[in-house]
């Protein structure tokens, strides 16, 4: 059991189901429609909750109806929500989701009006107590301070990156982590090969790089550059593919806290990202 802490977006998820993707100008009925708490990092967490470790969020939230109903869930997986900066204006970050019931694919439209998570509220978090520190890609010139702050006071502290979307300067954040996990999409921007995408990344990080491919399971290339590969482990039927990707980070991350090899932790992760897949949302998906 690993002390976790997780910096980046909690998110109102508004996810209408219908029975196939839309055509443009046209209008369909939903089959259902849930409103539900989302984003990354606090996906991430909650399902490193249910695999048994003590986890912390950094981000920031809206006072009001919204905001409190993201909170209520993160606190009802006893995830500590005390760095939370709480704001009075503004809206929480909201992705509108149209999810497929024909193939499980979701398609996501996100509204932000809201700070990012700042080195200011960084700087009040007591780090002594942590294993681990989990980081979203995401506001690049604040995180690379916060990266700084723990190699020079914390060290032996572990650090993950989710590099999810293509942003200035991102690149600039690779040197300083113990982990990279790219989403596909990222890695795409540069090739259609996962293994050369990593060995590619591997010329000027000297972390560990790991790179989920969606059906094709996930990629590994470790500090003395070798490759690892797990196939992917799909439901019997495909139900809900949205957060199969914070799943999969939470395998990854819950593998590694234990010690397992980077093979080992990639072939956990995809089983747990497969499973999300045959199951709407994260409630109950694993039981410590």
């Amino acid at each position: 059991m690993a002390n976790i802490l997780g910096i980046g977006n909690a998110t109102l998820d508004i996810i209408n189901k219908v029975a196939g993707y839309p055509v443009e100008d046209s209008e369909v009925r939903t089959i259902s429609q849930s409103v539900v708490r989302g984003g990354n990092v606090a996906n991430t967490l909650v399902i490193l909750n249910q695999l048994g470790h003590n986890c912390t969020w950094g981000g920031v939230c809206v006072n009001d109806p919204f905001g409190q109903q993201i909170i209520a869930d993160l606190n009802s997986y006893a995830i500590n929500t005390n760095y939370c900066r709480l704001e009075s204006q503004g809206s929480v970050p909201t992705s509108y989701v149209t999810l497929n019931q024909h193939n499980g694919s979701r398609t996501i439209v996100h509204h932000r009006n809201l700070p990012e998570f700042s080195f200011t509220d960084f700087q009040a978090i007591d780090l002594r107590t942590f294993d681990w520190i989990h980081f979203e890609g995401r506001n690049v010139t604040e995180i690379g301070k916060m990266l700084a702050r723990i190699r020079q006071i914390y060290p032996d502290i572990t650090i993950s990156l989710e590099v999810e979307k293509p942003r200035p300067n991102i690149e600039n954040l690779f040197s300083q982590v113990d982990y990279l996990l790219f989403s596909k999409i990222f890695a795409q921007f540069h090739t259609n090969n996962a293994a050369l995408f990593l060995q590619n990344i591997h010329k000027f990080s000297a972390a560990n790089l790991i790179c989920a491919w969606g059906v094709d399971g996930a990629y590994a290339l470790d500090t003395a550059g070798n490759i690892s590969h797990s196939s992917a482990y799909p439901p019997s039927k495909v139900v809900d593919t949205l957060g199969a990707g914070d799943t999969f980070n939470a395998g990854i991350i819950d593998s590694l806290s234990k010690y397992h090899n980077l093979t080992t932790a990639l072939s956990h992760a995809c089983q747990l990202a497969g499973k999300k897949c045959g199951q709407v949302g994260f409630k109950g998906l694993v039981k410590y």
